[in-house]
Parts: structure tokens; C-alpha cells; sequence
């Protein structure tokens, strides 16, 4: 269980904040030299050097992303130059790509970033660039509503990868990209016109993913503990019927894949922030806002409180809570991960993204609540994880290497993680999007410490959160 610290405030982390966005800078710099436009886009490191890996192209994003999120939080000027020509020149294919449930990591974190600095008077009020960044935005966020299945109760979900039988949870944190289609005036159009709201379908997809992806400890199965996730729901394609849980990059249907169930706190944290930004009158007809509130909240903290039980006291978790070599490490939940085990791996990635995820919850609950005591439970839990994120054995410090935060995984089952030489399980490398969701948190929490503006994917917001 993560041990919690009431005294550790945002402030605090400034110091490890400022070295982690040095280093930061050299990671950009060595990724840009290795995997320039034109290559594949870069994956997880091997050996210290990104690599690519088939499967769909859902990283580049985080890739020009990070020199973004790198201006933003140092205002060095040649990193924005760097993630706005890349998303000129080369993003372009994502925003229409009708293949992948992807759009909100690939193009949020580019497209959506720059149009956010622009809202925020960081960089130049633009008008064709304003409408460019505005149209990507909006056309992605149709073509992700898209790929849309409908369940046997007529409402329905995003479809992964895999094909219309198949809900990912990870999903839920890429529907960013309906959510600002939507915030900015868009539909998707259909078949004699029909006019298809992306706010109904951002609903219904998340309202099914904590539906049939989140458990409560309801007595749904057998193994119905409250807050584990599914990484994928399947589904009868032609009549909609749910059929069973199952995983992909997890060790099994009936264990809780821990990367999923990060993407699963953040995504719905920071949906209940955007639905803030609603009025009444616009979701009335989708159940109203008590009813999604109450769904979305109800996800975000069962996953959370599930995370913070069930992940070592440093707040870095193992793969998999069902994976099979955690009986051998003992009473691992009651004493920090151990990243050079011979057992199972340890996943960074799980933690940044969950870390964030905490940290939005637990403010939402304090500011739009006005529940102190369980919002400063998730604030201090996800604090506690940013500092260990924020130092070594996590933290890079290798300028040979070109990854920033060590010791992530990508797909156990698959075996495509690599194990360096006279260890049994991967660990000492890197991966894209756990660098790049590091660096959201250290500007989330830099901008706490600083009381800058509050930080969302769909600001600037109007309040005075700090």
C-alpha cells in the first residue's frame, strides 16, 4: 500500500522537478538524432536506444508532444519550434487515420497542446493556425467516434484495434479527442445527414468502459473485486451482447493489468474535470449531469483506491497484480517495488500515468466537491509517487541513454520487452508514452507549485484552482 505523506506539498518537488526537465531536454535531443522524421516512430528502448515496434503507430504523438510540453514548462523556444514543425509536417496522417482508437494520444498531445499554449497567450494568437490546429482537432475527434459498436441496450462503445467486438479501457483517456471536437462546436455527420453528437457518444463510450471494464465489488463474477479493470471487454459483434473480460498486454481476463488501470484513473479523472465545463442543459439528454457524474465518479475512485492498495509503498507498481511471480517476492505490497527482481517487472509507466490521474481526482474532490478529506487522499498519494518518479532508480541520469523514466513495460505476453544481459525479467529501459506522461506531471505539479494557471487538456479554465 502506498504510504502517504500529509506534509509533502508540490512545493517540495521543485528541486527534482528542475533537474528532471534538464535531463528531459538531452532525452528530445537524442530521440530527435535517432528517430528523425521519416523512421518509425520510436516505441520502448532496448539497450538505451528507442526503438519501434509494429502494432499501430500510437506514439509519435508523445514523441513531438514532449518537445511541447518541454516549451511549456521551461519556455526554451527551440522546442516549440521543434513540436510545432512536427506537427505540421508529419502528424497530418493521424488525424484521419480510421484505424486505431488512438487519436487522443497522438493528436491531443500535439495538435491539442499547441491550440491550449495558444489559448493560454503562451505562444502567438495566430488565425490560420488557430483554425488549422482547431480543424485537426475536430476531424479527429470524429474519425475516433467512428469506430462505434452499439451494445444490446442500444447505446455504445469506441471499438480498439482488434475489431467492433473488442473495448479497451485504455480508450478512455484517448477520448480527450471527442471531448474537444465537441468543445469546439463539431459533430460527425452520418448517413443522410445525421448529425451524431461527440458528447453522446464520449458518454456512452466511457459510461460502458466503468460499466464492463471497472469492477466494484458487486458480486458481478467470481472475481469481482472493487476498482481492478479489464483491459478488454469482448462483445457479440452482430447482436451486441457482452461475453466475457479478456487482456491483451495483461497476464489474464481475471487480473488487473496495471497500465490499464492507470489509463482508467486518469481518463475519467479528467473527464469529470471537463464536465465541469458543461452546462446543465447540454447533458440533460444523455442522463443528466448527476447520473454521468456519478458513473464517471464512481470508476475514478474505485480504480484509485484499488491502486493505492494494491501498489508497493513508493507508489511504482509490478505489471500485473495477478502476475505469477509476485507469490516468490513475498509481502511485496509492504515495502518498495524492486525493479531488479528476478520475478516480474516493475512498470513506471503505470505509475506516471497514475500519478496524475490521483492528483486530479483528489483536486476535483477538494475544489468542485468539496470533499477535503478523501480529494487530499488521492493529492498525497499521487505526490508521493511524483517524488519517486522525480529521482533515481526512475529518473535517468545516463545522458547515453535515451529514455527518461527506466524500468517500463510494454507487452509482457508478447516478450517484447527487453531483458538485459544476466537478468531474468526486462527492467532499465524506457518507453514513450512514460516519458511523455512524466512530463505531464512535472508541468501539472510545477504549475501547482507555481500557482500558475491550473493545467487540463481543454484549458485555459476559468477558476482559481491552485
Amino acid at each position: 500500500m502506498i504510504h502517504l505523506d500529509r506534509k509533502l506539498a508540490p512545493s517540495d518537488l521543485i528541486p527534482q522537478i528542475r533537474r528532471f526537465w534538464a535531463r528531459s531536454a538531452e532525452c528530445i535531443d537524442a530521440v530527435e538524432r535517432s528517430c528523425p522524421p521519416g523512421t518509425a516512430s520510436p516505441v520502448f528502448t532496448k539497450s538505451g536506444r528507442y526503438t519501434a515496434q509494429g502494432w499501430t503507430e500510437w506514439t509519435q504523438g508523445f514523441q513531438y508532444g514532449s518537445a511541447i510540453l518541454q516549451f511549456d514548462a521551461t519556455g526554451e523556444t527551440r522546442f516549440l519550434e521543434l513540436g510545432r514543425d512536427r506537427t505540421i509536417t508529419v502528424m497530418a496522417p493521424h488525424v484521419s487515420h480510421v484505424g486505431v482508437h488512438d487519436h487522443g494520444f497522438n493528436n491531443v498531445s500535439t495538435y491539442g497542446n499547441l491550440w491550449r499554449l495558444m489559448n493560454e497567450g503562451r505562444i502567438p494568437e495566430i488565425a490560420w493556425e488557430r483554425r488549422f490546429y482547431e480543424l485537426a482537432l475536430k476531424t479527429s475527434g470524429a474519425v475516433q467516434a467512428a469506430r462505434w459498436a452499439t451494445t444490446t441496450d442500444g447505446t455504445g462503445y469506441i471499438y480498439s484495434f482488434n475489431g467492433p467486438q473488442s473495448l479497451f479501457v485504455d480508450t478512455i483517456r484517448s477520448c480527450r479527442s471527442l471531448a474537444l471536437a465537441h468543445q469546439l462546436g463539431h459533430v460527425l455527420m452520418g448517413e443522410r445527414d445525421e448529425r451524431i453528437s461527440l458528447l453522446r457518444r464520449l458518454i456512452e463510450h466511457a459510461t460502458n468502459t466503468a460499466r464492463y471494464n471497472v469492477w466494484y465489488g458487486e458480486g458481478r463474477d467470481s472475481y469481482d473485486v472493487a476498482g481492478r479493470t479489464a483491459h478488454e471487454s469482448l462483445f457479440n459483434a452482430k447482436s451486441g451482447d457482452y461475453r466475457a473480460p479478456a487482456t491483451q498486454q495483461g497476464y489474464s481476463a481475471f487480473s488487473t493489468w496495471t497500465r490499464g488501470l492507470a489509463w482508467a484513473m486518469l481518463g475519467f479523472a479528467e473527464q469529470l474535470e471537463w464536465l465541469t465545463t458543461r452546462t446543465d442543459d447540454e447533458l440533460e439528454p444523455y442522463g443528466g449531469r448527476a447520473a454521468i457524474q456519478g458513473t464517471f465518479l464512481k470508476a475514478a475512485c474505485a480504480t484509485c483506491d484499488y491502486y493505492i492498495a494494491e501498489t508497493p509503498t513508493c507508489g511504482f507498481p509490478y505489471w500485473d497484480t495477478g502476475a505469477p511471480g509476485l507469490a516468490k517476492l513475498g509481502d511485496y505490497r509492504n515495502r518498495p517495488a524492486e525493479p531488479f527482481n528476478d520475478y516480474e517487472p516493475v512498470d513506471s509507466s503505470a505509475a506516471v500515468i497514475a500519478a496524475q490521474g490521483l492528483l486530479r481526482l483528489g483536486r476535483y474532490l477538494v475544489y468542485d466537491q468539496g470533499e477535503v478529506e478523501p480529494g487530499s487522499r488521492y493529492v498525497e498519494a499521487g505526490l508521493a509517487i511524483a517524488r519517486t518518479v522525480f529521482g533515481e532508480p526512475y529518473l535517468s541520469i545516463d545522458s547515453d541513454h535515451e529514455g527518461l523514466i527506466l524500468h517500463s513495460v510494454y507487452h509482457r505476453p508478447n516478450g517484447w520487452d527487453h531483458v538485459p544481459p544476466g537478468r531474468k525479467v526486462p527492467c532499465g529501459e524506457a518507453s514513450m508514452w512514460g516519458d511523455y506522461h512524466a512530463r505531464e506531471l512535472a508541468l501539472y505539479i510545477g504549475r501547482l507549485a507555481a500557482g500558475a494557471p491550473y493545467y487540463t487538456f481543454f484549458g485555459p479554465t476559468d477558476d482559481d484552482r491552485r
